[in-house]
């Protein structure tokens, strides 16, 4: 679309956007989400177009007029990281794609590489957290509640219980983050701490009759150890550069992972998927998209052409004979209805319907994945000993006299 006028473009794609800015497609995803850059859908459901004037009003370091605010607060929540970036091809890990580190890996050895861990395997069977006798009676008391909940009472009990809590040695912290990990997966699941693989732990307590299940959990679990700076991640950093210990730094994550917004996006999309299979799902999804009804599990700030790690996870439920109304279907047909492309999300549901697992068990693999990223950036935040403290822009009524 050319404005006749000056003959400049009223609207780039992607890859003209990025660059014009000299940045990855990646991040002018997340200008966009933030608002700095406006964009629109094309007639090609998989491409969007973006405002030429806000990419250069960003270029020259003036924002555009309605995303002003939102330009200063990008600059002021930047934060130096080799933990992870987010590409068009889902997450890296210190410079190794997620995607393809699923294929085989466990949480564990993500979790390793994340934490730049090479020295020794932080993982060792001795390396079991120390439970004492207020987080047994905690976790007595607390056997009912929801298991985030029971996890993070447990969590903020340990940091006293565990002598190494503050190591302030690269290999003392990792340990600490082995243990903290272990921990958190015996709290949700209510059981012991074990040395067992963590997918392992997972499938043989809420699908133990599905064969397939410790690979498809375990495949899960990659793909969410860590997404660069969402919420829960900032806020284990902002938590972590205080001085705190790890324990309580994942009390921080798992607190924020909670929302609706974030990780409890899970149990929505869980929730319609159900809905859905006691009836005729395509018939089912017409009718929401008909009545203009949100579809969880669709949708990204980020990717807005579409999410590899749903779609490797649901390539990997497809190829286990997963229902196909859902692996490939219903992600059809919403994208053919709304340009709206199945998030991770959306595959933590699938994969909870197909092996039966328990209510809310969405975002506790969720919790327990994204711990490891969580601890990384710990770790990263604690070595800088820098303070996150942003500044607020006070809009209040004016002092008085």
């Amino acid at each position: 679309m050319i404005n006749m006028k000056n003959s400049a473009p009223l609207y780039l794609s992607a890859r003209e956007a990025a660059g014009e800015l000299g940045i990855s497609t990646a991040t002018l995803y997340a200008y966009v989400s933030r608002g700095l850059i406006r964009s629109e859908p094309t007639e090609d459901a998989r491409a969007r177009r973006y405002r030429a004037d806000d990419v250069r009003a960003l270029k020259n370091r003036r924002a555009p007029p309605a995303a002003g605010r939102a330009a200063e607060a990008e600059s002021a929540a930047l934060v130096d990281s080799a933990v992870s970036t987010i590409t068009p091809d889902g997450p890296v890990y210190r410079g190794v794609g997620a995607v393809g580190l699923s294929g085989e890996a466990t949480l564990e050895q993500a979790a390793t590489l994340l934490w730049d861990a090479n020295r020794a395997d932080p993982f060792a069977p001795d390396n079991l957290p120390v439970v004492g006798p207020a987080m047994r009676a905690v976790a007595s008391a607390a056997a009912g509640e929801a298991p985030l909940a029971r996890a993070i009472a447990v969590l903020a009990l340990a940091g006293d219980a565990d002598p190494g809590a503050f190591s302030r040695t690269p290999e003392g912290r990792v340990r600490v983050g082995a243990r903290v990990m272990r921990l958190l997966a015996a709290a949700i699941l209510g059981r012991e701490p074990s040395p067992e693989p963590l997918h392992r732990q997972l499938a043989a307590a809420w699908a133990p009759a599905y064969p397939r299940a410790p690979d498809l959990v375990r495949r899960a679990l990659v793909l969410l150890a860590d997404h660069e700076l969402n919420a829960s991640t900032f806020a284990v950093r902002v938590a972590a550069s205080t001085g705190l210990n790890p324990y309580d730094a994942a009390v921080a994550g798992l607190v924020a992972l909670k929302g609706p917004r974030h990780g409890g996006a899970g149990p929505l999309a869980a929730r319609m998927v159900a809905d859905l299979a006691a009836g005729d799902v395509a018939a089912g999804l017409r009718e929401r998209v008909a009545l203009g009804e949100t579809i969880p599990g669709f949708g990204h700030l980020i990717y807005e052409e579409g999410d590899p790690r749903a779609e490797a996870l649901l390539a990997a439920l497809a190829h286990a004979g997963a229902d196909r109304r859902f692996v490939v279907d219903a992600p059809a047909l919403v994208a053919e209805a709304t340009g709206l492309r199945a998030n991770i999300d959306f595959a933590l549901a699938v994969l909870s319907r197909t092996l039966s697992l328990p209510a809310g068990s969405e975002v506790a693999l969720f919790a327990v994945a994204r711990c490891a990223g969580w601890l990384a950036h710990a770790f990263e935040q604690l070595e800088s000993g820098a303070l996150v403290r942003p500044r607020a822009r006070y809009v209040g009524p004016a002092p008085r006299r």
